[in-house]
């Protein structure tokens, strides 16, 4: 009898709202990425942000560098949400924003306080804003020492430009060494994460978030789009694993695989980055499926493609 029982004892669901991190922010439990926000249509990119505020999602992401990537300049993604707000200033007010800068085209990456000062000055300016909730660190600088770094993002946090600060794809170690010289909490960390990406399972980044109750912030959950369309033996090992919780609910694989991120105790939070209307209707579906932990250890060992110890 305790076995059957333990067996059929589910994870705790993730909540409609959490807070993010020490921020006194309060925010969805999933994320819209906008790394593929693009294009010239500003009635088409505001029917977008409208059906992720309807699907639920009040945490927004963007960062000063997406643009390039859609053959866009830089800043471009920042700058039509900015002629979204320009049309509507009533749905800002509905949205977290987060962004991030620290990448500069072809150094690749600078942290210094200047730069971090006009990154920061440049994204308000782009999105028609005097301040973000939430700014980040895109990638870390290797040249800036962390108390530079820290001293610069408390100049923008006491100057109200910024509500809280983060960092994105840095190592546990990095994380440490900024967050000693800062005077507020980190509030966020951003590393890829999924069900093919594992590191932060093993590299300390999420018993260092659990610790200092930093929110995480997985970006790529789908794998880089391996998980919607497997390719490989071990993709196809997980999404086999993954389609057995979605049929069980009755969603997609990839409700599936952001339900599973988020039943990790960290609570990371996905960023979901389709750009479809229908498909962002979608996104609570992800709050449907309930996990086991043989249910969630079962993707964990399909992934590594061996039994645990």
């Amino acid at each position: 009898m305790t076995g059957r029982m333990t067996a059929m004892t589910y994870l705790p669901a993730p909540a409609e709202s959490r807070l993010l991190g020490k921020s006194g922010l309060t925010v969805s439990p999933i994320a819209w990425g906008m790394w593929r926000f693009a294009g010239d249509d500003v009635a088409a990119a505001r029917a977008r942000i409208e059906a992720a505020l309807a699907a639920g999602v009040t945490l927004f992401d963007t960062a000063d560098i997406y643009g390039p990537d859609n053959g866009e300049p830089f800043g471009a993604a920042e700058k039509l949400l900015g002629r979204v707000f320009a049309e509507d200033r009533a749905l800002r007010n509905r949205m977290v924003i987060a962004t991030k800068g620290g990448i500069e085209m072809g150094t690749p990456y600078n942290s210094g306080a200047a730069y971090i000062e006009a990154a920061i000055d440049a994204s308000l300016q782009r999105l028609g804003a005097d301040h973000v909730e939430l700014w980040q660190i895109h990638r870390p600088d290797m040249l800036t020492h962390p108390a530079e770094v820290a001293r610069a993002l408390e100049k923008a946090h006491a100057a109200g430009k910024i509500g809280a600060v983060g960092v994105s794809n840095y190592t546990v170690s990095q994380a440490a060494a900024l967050m000693a010289f800062l005077p507020m909490p980190l509030v966020s960390h951003q590393p890829e994460f999924s069900a093919l990406k594992l590191d932060p399972l093993n590299d300390g980044l999420f018993d260092q978030a659990m610790t200092h109750d930093v929110a995480v912030l997985a970006w790529s959950p789908l794998g880089g789009g391996r998980i919607a369309d497997p390719q490989d033996a071990r993709s196809l090992r997980v999404a086999a694993a993954l389609d057995a919780k979605a049929i069980e609910y009755g969603v997609s694989r990839s409700a599936a695989a952001y339900s599973w991120i988020m039943a990790h105790p960290a609570r990371p939070i996905p960023i979901v980055g389709t750009q479809n209307p229908a498909r962002i209707a979608e996104i609570p579906d992800a709050l449907k499926p309930r996990w086991t932990r043989a249910d969630w250890y079962a993707v964990l060992v399909a992934s590594l493609g061996e039994n645990l110890p």
